[in-house]
């Protein structure tokens, strides 16, 4: 279906204008009496009531090109947008508020790594850095809360994987836009109504491997899906993306360490650190700042193991300094003035990270 005559759909016209203002980032419908937005980084009342059979039928035009639907057996739902936006919708009795509709919008003016540079969430350096180890297969985990950027960053950074290569992509819901020409997407299925049916992101990992990717890309990281990507990489699946929910590059550490431990794996704490340093090279962390600015925070990559603790370094990170008049956070980042491990792969691919890219001192 065409994206403008999707939104044309006459269930959509009471929130089509918040659908098409490029300036909203996320719409939160809580039950037919209350719609909030987020605009410029700031949550607001959009103003917005709803007739229960008027939310009815948004519902409905929202699940229907999926397939999926909610029901007091199923009582909640993903659903991606023609345009890339991705949404949520769950219903009473789990919700008490009515049914929640909530809609990440896919923020299409941010499509090229100078997009981020240019409203401030990472420097010209990393963003040179980023795009260096993309190109040359490091691993990469892009770690933050909900809503930090972590999706949009990967999506924009994976234009640097060359044309020649095979991508698989494994998503929850189906969202990434890559744009090179040899793309597998690959998503997961709910189980059906007699609990039969279900695929799960660790059976996706598991069975893309045995569809000759160059690259796997995974959506979201969180259970089982963490041990066979960290196995298809130490078993020489290079170049490897994920998101993951963490608040900062040693909370990704721990969760993943969290996950391959509920794996049962039978290995000890110090073999499972040794395994997720081989495979992860880099952890890009994101945030959210007060005044609704988002930032990458830190570049940071997995040093080694010492005393049961894996050892970070950071090659990145964002110095807050303060708050100016008008309510905006400044700050600046700082470079440690290390070279990357990967670098030693770029060599090997043919390529040299300049060495102003990673010199000492503040970056802007």
């Amino acid at each position: 279906m065409e994206t403008q005559g999707y939104y044309d759909s006459p269930a959509l016209q009471p929130i089509r204008p918040l659908l098409l203002d490029p300036q909203i980032t996320e719409i939160m419908i809580n039950g037919p009496s209350q719609v909030f937005v987020e605009k410029g980084g700031v949550m607001q009342d959009a103003g917005l009531q709803f007739q229960p059979e008027a939310l009815s039928r948004l519902i409905s035009a929202f699940l229907q090109p999926s397939g999926r639907e909610v029901s007091s057996s199923t009582p909640y739902a993903d659903f991606r947008l023609p345009d890339g936006s991705r949404g949520n919708v769950i219903i009473p009795p789990i919700s008490l508020n009515g049914p929640v509709i909530t809609i990440r919008k896919f923020t299409k003016h941010l499509q090229e790594a100078a997009h981020l540079v240019a409203c401030g969430t990472l420097s010209n350096r990393m963003a040179q850095l980023l795009a260096a180890a993309v190109r040359c297969r490091a691993n990469i985990l892009f770690s933050g809360a909900t809503g930090s950027g972590k999706t949009t960053t990967l999506g924009i950074l994976s234009k640097y994987i060359p044309q020649g290569e095979r991508i698989i992509t494994i998503e929850d819901t189906a969202e990434l836009q890559l744009q090179q020409k040899h793309v597998v997407s690959l998503e997961c299925r709910r189980a059906n109504l007699e609990g039969k049916g279900a695929v799960s992101l660790s059976d996706l990992v598991r069975n893309s491997l045995r569809m000759r990717p160059t690259r796997i890309i995974v959506g979201e990281i969180r259970g089982d899906e963490a041990a066979d990507m960290i196995q298809a990489i130490t078993s020489g699946h290079q170049g490897c993306l994920a998101v993951i929910h963490a608040s900062s590059p040693m909370d990704a550490v721990s969760r993943l360490e969290t996950m391959l431990l509920s794996r049962g794996l039978l290995l000890p704490i110090w073999a499972i650190q040794r395994q997720i340093v081989a495979a992860i090279d880099l952890i890009v962390q994101h945030e959210m700042l007060v005044d609704g600015t988002r930032k990458i925070t830190h570049i940071t990559e997995l040093a080694g193991v010492e005393n049961d603790r894996v050892i970070l370094r950071d090659l990145f990170s964002y110095q807050r300094r303060g708050t100016q008049s008008d309510g905006k956070e400044f700050g600046q980042w700082t470079c440690g003035g290390t070279e990357p491990k990967f670098a030693e792969k770029c060599r090997k691919m043919g390529y040299t990270i300049p060495e102003k890219v990673y010199q000492a001192g503040y970056d802007v």
